[in-house]
């Protein structure tokens, strides 16, 4: 006889995952257990006595041969792992914390009187299956104020440190509350409060809120907006089918029914005695916490930022960093490296898919020797890419920028031809005249050239050169816009290596859908009025200078300039904000140029129903370049000529009727 189901957060969510998590590997503790490897201390969170059994197990190298770590220098690991700095807050402890997981502890050794400084890991990166992976539920901690404890649902611990900390929750929400997942968000971001168990999040690199049927992520003081869902790429469903409906052996099944009531357990078996389909939470736990991807997520995809805090990558940046360094590594028949594009839409986070790419590069030993070329096509796109390498850790504490930035053509072939920086940034338009130089040039195939804003500026001469003097090195091009005619952006680069898509963004719920509707004035009222103003501006002039002067403006833009036509729209676009837009709100309009914008100005005064202001940014020079740029609109493709219309004037009925007719007998 089946059971009937249960919608509580043990039976929806919280036993699914403790399956879950023994069949990818974990080993169950019982609360107990865990306790008592914490000497019975619940303001401890470490579990020392597998961090000693595992640092045992390390070996460094000395004159040549293996020497096992003495009991003074693993007395002196487990007292830097299990006292983090609070001095700056947390923040600052978890930072701590992660560097030593990332690159080790060095301590000091005496070997025959001879000195040995060795910087030991504790975590063994290559090889996953020489850690100890260890979990528990009901994760006892006391507060710091001493007042009370608090229970996280599940804590995941690697050599005993607890790594992953996850928070399970009904999936049905409760009257008067908010979706069940946030609330799991909230009391993973309530219990970091320092008068909480920030302790226990010092060490955290994935925090998890489940539901049973869904689930999001996110890491140390991850605000609630950005934890993310998770797509897995890698694993195929019916391997995460299989997973899910893996039995588990005698053993894993009585630990975890060790100190549960038989009802549950009978609960358990008629539920896993059936086909189980693969929910979001297991797509999550199967992505984020095999324990091969949890070592995997901590090495390459965490990074401190010393303005956004710490920051896990989104799965469009794992899985475009996994196929960016497999793409990398392949070699050409002439030993350059191969290149390509990365399709990434607006919003996906491209700048820090970068920095996560520089750190994948140094940590990985048959890419750290690689250097990196960043290339854009503006000035404050390059101050922007190269302030966030800079807060995420990527070019040290560099005082000299010039070491960096590529101050003219000369110094450009000088990076190219005789530094040995390993990060440049240069702006694409110093390659049409760095090539001259003869310096400018490198035959090795590790450098590795990231190109922003892919789809522009990359079809002229400039590009050209730029992979004349690099003939060898990968050249990545990062686009949310492929859409040159031709496919030039990957007739230029390569294929495309990994896509994030518009649509994928907004199911995604990472950037807000863009509605659209389509307006269009009377184009035959257009065609008359522009005929008109044509005619009467051309009628002392000759057929040939005529014939001349409508071959000029045929052109498209000149024929948007067109003062009629301008009024057309000015009017059109007055009526429909009137009847749209709510009071209080704002619009903007993008136009070709500064008289287009003053003109629309003009003609949105004339019709009265709001006011308008225009808004341009300062023309400046670019050196070395024969355009004018705008520095303070750079995304706008109009130049950032732009007008701000919001209502701040009181229209009475009667006025906005008068208007109203003055525009329809003047269309």
């Amino acid at each position: 006889m089946s059971v009937s189901p249960k919608f509580q957060e043990e039976y929806s969510a919280k036993l699914p995952a403790l399956a879950l998590l023994s069949t990818l590997g974990w080993h169950f503790l019982l609360p107990g257990q865990a306790l008592a490897l914490r000497d019975n201390n619940r303001s401890r969170v470490v579990l020392e006595p597998i961090l000693r059994t595992e640092l045992k197990k390390r070996r460094y190298s000395f004159e040549g041969q293996e020497r096992a770590l003495s009991d003074k220098a693993i007395d002196t690991l487990v007292s830097r792992i299990t006292q983090p700095d609070f001095v700056s807050g947390l923040k600052g402890a978890n930072e701590g914390i992660t560097t030593h997981l990332l690159y080790g502890i060095a301590v000091t050794e005496f070997i025959d009187g001879r000195k040995a400084t060795p910087t030991i890991p504790l975590i063994d990166w290559q090889n996953p299956q020489n850690n100890d992976f260890s979990f528990t539920e009901e994760f006892s901690v006391l507060r710091t104020d001493q007042a009370a404890t608090r229970r996280p649902d599940i804590v995941c611990f690697v050599n005993g440190m607890p790594l992953a900390v996850i928070e399970a929750k009904r999936p049905d929400g409760q009257p008067g509350k908010g979706p069940t997942v946030d609330e799991g968000i909230s009391q993973s971001l309530r219990n970091q409060h320092k008068e909480e168990i920030p302790q226990l999040f010092a060490y955290s690199q994935l925090l998890l809120s489940i539901t049973g049927h869904e689930g999001r992520y996110g890491t140390c003081g991850t605000p609630k907006k950005f934890w993310a869902r998770w797509k897995e790429e890698d694993v195929s469903e019916a391997q995460m089918d299989a997973l899910k409906n893996t039995p588990l052996s005698p053993e894993q099944k009585q630990a975890i029914f060790a100190e549960r009531k038989p009802s549950d357990r009978t609960w358990f078996d008629d539920w896993a005695s059936r086909p189980l389909s693969v929910t979001g939470q297991d797509r999550l736990l199967i992505g984020l916490l095999a324990p091969e991807r949890l070592l995997e997520m901590a090495r390459f995809f965490t990074l401190v930022d010393r303005k956004a805090g710490k920051i896990v990558a989104r799965y469009q940046q794992v899985f475009g960093i996994k196929r960016l360094l497999e793409r990398i590594k392949t070699r050409r028949s002439d030993g350059g490296r191969e290149g390509g594009v990365i399709w990434h839409t607006t919003g996906s986070g491209k700048s820090f898919t970068m920095v996560f790419l520089s750190r994948a590069l140094l940590l990985d030993d048959t890419l750290k020797q690689c250097r990196l070329l960043v290339v854009t096509d503006r000035k404050d796109l390059e101050r922007q890419l190269s302030a966030t390498f800079a807060t995420g850790g990527e070019l040290g504490d560099k005082k000299n920028k010039s070491d960096v930035f590529a101050s003219s053509s000369r110094h450009l072939a000088q990076q190219i031809g005789q530094s040995h920086e390993r990060i440049v940034f240069s702006l694409i338009h110093k390659f049409f005249k760095a090539t001259s130089y003869p310096e400018c040039h490198n035959d090795s195939a590790d450098i590795i050239v990231l190109v922003d804003e892919g789809h522009r500026t990359q079809g002229g001469e400039s590009h050209n050169r730029m992979k004349t003097a690099l003939p060898n090195a990968a050249f990545i091009a990062f686009t949310g816009t492929p859409l040159l005619k031709g496919q030039q952006t990957t007739s230029r680069f390569g294929k495309i290596i990994h896509s994030y898509t518009m649509q994928q963004a907004v199911e995604d719920e990472t950037v807000t859908p863009l509605l659209y509707e389509e307006r269009k004035p009377d184009l035959d009222v257009n065609d008359r009025a522009i005929d008109a103003w044509f005619e009467r501006i051309t009628q002392d002039l000759g057929d040939e200078q005529k014939a001349d002067l409508k071959k000029r403006f045929s052109r498209a833009n000149q024929l948007y300039k067109a003062d009629d036509r301008i009024r057309l729209i000015a009017n059109d676009l007055a009526v429909h904000l009137d009847a749209n837009i709510d009071d209080g709100l704002k619009a903007m309009l993008a136009c070709d140029s500064k008289l287009s914008a003053i003109r629309y100005k003009r003609y949105l005064d004339e019709v009265g129903l709001f006011e308008s202001a225009v808004v341009m940014s300062r023309p400046i020079r670019v050196r070395g370049m024969r355009r004018w740029t705008n520095a303070s609109c750079p995304r706008s493709s109009y130049g950032g000529k732009r007008i701000l219309a919001t209502r701040t004037r009181k229209i009475t009925p009667a006025r906005r009727l008068r208007v109203l007719r003055k525009i329809r007998h003047s269309g």
